[in-house]
């Protein structure tokens, strides 16, 4: 007769190898695994203790998102006219309306001004170009963002009208490309993408001997300004360097954006350019749509955008209750996974991205949010948007591209300082499919964390194969 399943694993091996591993002295380490079909515990080890989740937060985020927004779900930004044309000028201001799409393009933005200028028949403005970012709050960064990281792409600030350099969709951040200059001593070379005029570049680089060894390049941006400054040495025979660098207020980076590609595209601008809301008697004249969620959680998941965690947060408390902001949106996001096995007494949830330092949540609770998932009609949706073990294309391995190969694991990796985290679903060489949560806490090095999570999903593996 076989065993039951929870009886399949060696609970003392898994014990010991906890224990004797040397990574994790002086560590914590929550880890609950269980049947996929039947929810049954075949493992635990600390599963109830409430540790950081880093990354791993963003599967509630997701869930959320899916089950309150809907997987065709997709984001707006608008062009409206205050005042009549005549004469192919616009007799008033014009304005540009953010709600909240965090993949909003240059090259939209350039769509916008051919579509102004060829469709409408705008060549010049007599008033001013104005932002209007009030779909969200004005409040820009998650509560507990470490200073540290506010310069980071990872760490960009959040408003209803931002940018995005490419389509990995990092919104509010800014692209860097550091080169070598064409002989020693001279300064690096430096590009920024988009192209714009709204971030000033310091350059106090060098360009340097190959065999120097000499200092690497540090690019950050100045706290509450648009300086990006580039310090240290480039060597003569290196490829050049990018960086994505987070701006400071990402809806007057969009706003410059968009001012300069009507520029290009002939428009003349009288007047200024400044924020404020559209007036009821304004006109809408251009409608973009983001693309849906379902295609969102792709870049989102697989690459572990903070971003659009929060911006989802907030869009669940604009279109929930009324209000784009984080308090509202964690409301809304709390109750809803409430009804996927999260028991909210027993957790402690500050943000979507999981960034925060005070996210707090069980391994347990984790594995029980993605068993009850699995009930969803949106849970393929959930499922093909985690990274894939092994898979080495970007968009499909994502951050697990590089690890845990030759196993079949869809799962959710999260780094933060002193925490490494890992849940989602292992289906084994047996063809069991289990649902697991590893979380590392008080870790010295967060990066050797991986190196144990891989090692211990392998030995379960050899264990129920």
């Amino acid at each position: 007769m076989d065993l039951p399943k929870q009886k399949l694993l060696d609970t003392k091996k898994l014990d010991r190898f906890i224990k004797d591993h040397p990574m994790l002295k002086g560590a914590i380490c929550g880890i609950h695994i269980c049947d996929a079909e039947s929810g049954d515990t075949i493992y635990a080890h600390l599963a109830d203790v409430r540790l950081h989740p880093a990354s791993n937060m963003k599967l509630l985020t997701a869930s959320a998102a899916l089950h309150v927004l809907g997987k065709d779900y997709t984001f707006l930004t608008e062009i409206w006219l205050n005042g009549n044309i005549v004469d192919h000028v616009l007799q008033g201001d014009l304005y540009i309306r953010g709600k909240g799409d965090p993949t909003l393009l240059p090259e939209d933005l350039d769509a916008f001004a051919k579509q102004i200028y060829h469709q409408l028949g705008i060549h010049e403005i007599s008033g001013d170009i104005i932002a209007d970012d009030t779909w969200y709050d004005s409040i820009r960064l998650s509560p507990d963002m470490m200073w540290l990281d506010e310069h980071c792409y990872y760490g960009a600030q959040v408003s209803a009208l931002t940018l995005s350099p490419n389509t990995d969709f990092d919104a509010g951040s800014i692209i860097v490309t550091v080169s070598p200059g064409k002989s020693v001593g001279d300064p690096a070379k430096i590009s920024l993408s988009p192209e714009t005029a709204y971030v000033k570049i310091e350059n106090r680089s060098t360009t340097v001997k190959h065999e120097t060894g000499e200092n690497e390049l540090e690019i950050v941006r100045k706290h509450g300004e648009n300086v990006i400054t580039i310090n240290g040495n480039i060597q003569l025979n290196q490829e050049a360097i990018k960086e994505w660098i987070a701006v400071w207020e990402p809806t007057d980076y969009c706003l410059c954006a968009f001012t300069e590609k009507l520029k290009q595209t002939g428009v003349h601008i009288k007047g200024i350019t400044k924020t404020g809301r559209i007036p009821e008697n304004a006109n809408l004249v251009i409608r973009h749509e983001s693309i849906p969620l379902n295609q969102l959680l792709i870049s989102f998941m697989k690459l572990s955008n903070n971003g659009h965690a929060e911006t989802l947060v907030k869009e669940m408390g604009r279109i929930s209750k009324g209000e784009g902001s984080w308090e509202k949106g964690m409301e809304v996001l709390i109750d809803t996974v409430s009804g996927f096995g999260i028991d909210t007494e027993k957790v402690l949830l500050r943000d979507g991205s999981g960034i925060s330092h005070v996210n707090l949540i069980a391994a347990e609770q984790l594995t029980s949010l993605l068993f009850h998932v699995q009930s969803q009609s949106w849970f393929p949706i959930l499922y093909n948007s985690l990274p894939i073990g092994g898979r080495k294309e970007r968009m499909v391995g994502g951050t697990l591209r590089e690890r845990l190969e030759g196993m079949t694991v869809y799962a959710k990796t999260g780094t933060i300082f002193g925490v490494s985290t890992l849940s989602g679903y292992l289906q084994t060489s047996s063809k069991q499919r289990l649902i697991f949560s590893i979380m590392l806490n008080n870790l010295l090095d967060e990066d050797s964390g991986p190196e144990f999570e891989d090692a211990f999903l392998r030995l379960v593996d050899e264990m129920i194969d």
